[in-house]
């Protein structure tokens, strides 16, 4: 347990272990109702990075938790095979930037099952794909997509203007 919180502690993996006691508090506050889990959606776009059909806080959450858990174990694994100075901080150095990128990977893998439990979410978009209607798939002969509306489509037709 020692050697877990002195890694954790340590160079490569404090800043993975920063940002986790952030995610942590932040999820307590939307437990006990004082934040909500769409929080940053109007602030950051998480389909620009793969990670879409979530709200924004649950994607940062998977990347940041997977890149403490990724840094912590390659801290934990190479600490005892690099001995000398330079060598260490150039494995910190590896750890710190790989452990990110690994973590953004996981993360997109994570969140394609994940969209479905937030249906107010806009989906994981596929190049070359039409999108698909309301969150369950269905659509009727009347709807249309709502990003494809013209101020044409909006205006009222003539049977449906009040008398």
């Amino acid at each position: 347990m020692r050697t877990l919180f002195e890694a954790a502690t340590t160079y490569p993996v404090f800043p993975f272990t920063v940002a986790l006691t952030v995610v942590v508090c932040f999820w307590l506050l939307v437990a006990v109702g004082a934040a909500h889990s769409g929080s940053f959606d109007d602030d950051a776009d998480a389909e620009l990075w793969g990670l879409g059909g979530v709200p924004v806080s649950v994607g940062f959450s998977l990347v940041t938790g997977t890149a403490w858990l990724g840094s912590l174990c390659a801290t934990v694994l190479l600490h005892p095979l690099v001995l000398s100075g330079p060598v260490r901080a150039l494995t910190g150095i590896a750890v710190l930037i790989a452990a990110p990128l690994f973590a953004w990977r996981v993360a997109r893998v994570l969140v394609r099952p994940l969209h479905r439990l937030f249906p107010d979410e806009p989906g994981p978009s596929v190049p070359g794909e039409a999108p698909t209607g309301d969150a369950f798939g269905l659509r009727d002969a009347d709807s249309q997509d709502p990003r494809r509306r013209t101020s044409r489509d909006i205006a009222l037709r003539p049977r449906d203007r009040a008398a």
